[in-house]
């Protein structure tokens, strides 16, 4: 598995991950302290709608022009939009105009980048779900040292100097992108509508994607959306090392991936799922550290088993010269609730305590994995490409079973 390609790839992700993981941390303390929560929420809003909005565009100008172009080119957009970040900074209170207006170019950004991450995998590694869980197991180890480096950087060196790291991964990205060699499959000539009604009717096509993906808009919406604005006021100090315990968990997760081989991943993954209760239950009821550190543990190990058994999924049951497109679309529904949740979350504040809101986010889980496993389509796909959409998908594609 590790190529040149694949080494440069994963090390494109790792470091761009590494300052992805800081900046929730970094927000909610350096925005927070002068903006107040509700301009956290908002700013992390402003940041997932413009993502949510470019993104399918990005999935077509992905299939079109190869998605490692396209992934350099919204790289360095972030680079220009974090650098002034840090120096709006220097004067101490940056102006909120300037906060929102970054976080929408940068979130733009994202959105561009996004379909491409999991259309690139199968072009530098010939084990998708081996892939992805190193993919995971890297991006914990970031959530489990980002969170944690942000923290202690925010007081000893202050936002300027966070903001101006998370600028320099994604330049460390993109030159690593631009080392990657790979051959992505010609696109037929034909014009951006039909590219968009291609890409939809793909989506559409397969009941176990759509179906997933209006299960987890409510979960972005009640759930993963508000949780960083507000546990992050109900855990006050510890947040750091809390957000180090998610990330130790995804490793173990990630581990686990790499290893278990489930007939049904869907289900499997599903069932995995339901250890997530643990992390918004321990917020709620106000638990000591090294329990609230153990609930995330657990649920990030759950979150990254079921986001392996997921990404390998659509990445062998779509064909390569849609991939990005169809990614594009089930993104876009994941994160469109994540937006409203993270707006959502200053004004929540104001009507219902956040921990009683995070007793709320619990049920919900509960009723997330009760849903995908009442979903026959996702309980019974397998693992081998099934023919949709008028076509098979190439078993080459395929995951390998041993």
């Amino acid at each position: 598995m590790w190529t040149r390609n694949f080494t440069l790839y994963f090390g494109a992700r790792t470091i761009s991950l590494l300052g992805d993981a800081m900046m929730p941390v970094a927000s909610a303390l350096a925005i927070g302290r002068v903006h107040g929560i509700a301009g956290v929420g908002y700013v992390l809003a402003l940041w997932t709608a413009s993502a949510v909005l470019v993104m399918v565009f990005g999935g077509v100008v992905a299939d079109r022009i190869g998605a490692r172009r396209l992934m350099i080119g919204a790289d360095m957009v972030r680079v220009v939009t974090q650098g002034a970040v840090a120096v709006a900074f220097l004067d101490g209170a940056p102006p909120y105009a300037l906060l929102l207006v970054t976080a929408f170019l940068s979130g733009a950004a994202a959105g561009m980048f996004e379909p491409g991450v999991n259309g690139m995998v199968p072009l530098v590694a010939g084990d998708p779900q081996r892939a992805n869980a190193t993919l995971k197991i890297a991006e914990a180890v970031t959530q489990m040292v980002g969170p944690a480096l942000a923290g202690v950087l925010i007081v000893v060196a202050g936002p300027v100097f966070v903001y101006t790291v998370d600028a320099a991964t994604f330049l460390v990205s993109g030159v690593c992108l631009l080392l990657v060699r790979v051959t992505a499959p010609r696109p037929e000539p034909s014009d951006v509508l039909s590219d968009l009604r291609r890409g939809w009717e793909e989506f559409t096509a397969r009941s176990w994607m759509w179906s997933v993906i209006l299960v987890w808009v409510f979960w972005g919406v009640l759930v993963i959306g508000p949780y960083v604005p507000l546990s992050s006021q109900a855990i006050g100090a510890g947040y750091g090392w809390v957000m180090t315990a998610l990330g130790l968990g995804t490793v173990l997760g990630g581990l686990v991936a790499i290893r278990l081989r489930p007939r049904r991943p869907l289900a499997a993954g599903a069932v995995a799922l339901s250890g997530y209760v643990a992390v918004p239950l321990a917020v709620a009821l106000g638990l000591p550290l090294p329990l609230l550190m153990a609930g995330h543990l657990l649920g990030g190990c759950a979150l990254a088993f079921w986001s392996v058994m997921w990404s390998a999924s659509v990445q062998t049951q779509v064909a390569p010269d849609v991939v990005n497109r169809v990614n594009a679309y089930q993104v876009a529904g994941s994160v469109a609730g994540m937006a409203v949740g993270q707006a959502l979350a200053g004004p929540v504040t104001a009507l219902v305590e956040p921990r009683a809101f995070m007793l709320g986010s619990a049920l919900v889980t509960v009723g997330v994995v009760v849903a995908l496993l009442s979903i026959r389509p996702v309980r019974r796909l397998g693992r081998e490409p099934q023919e949709c959409a008028g076509r098979s998908i190439p078993v080459s594609a395929g995951l390998p079973t041993r």
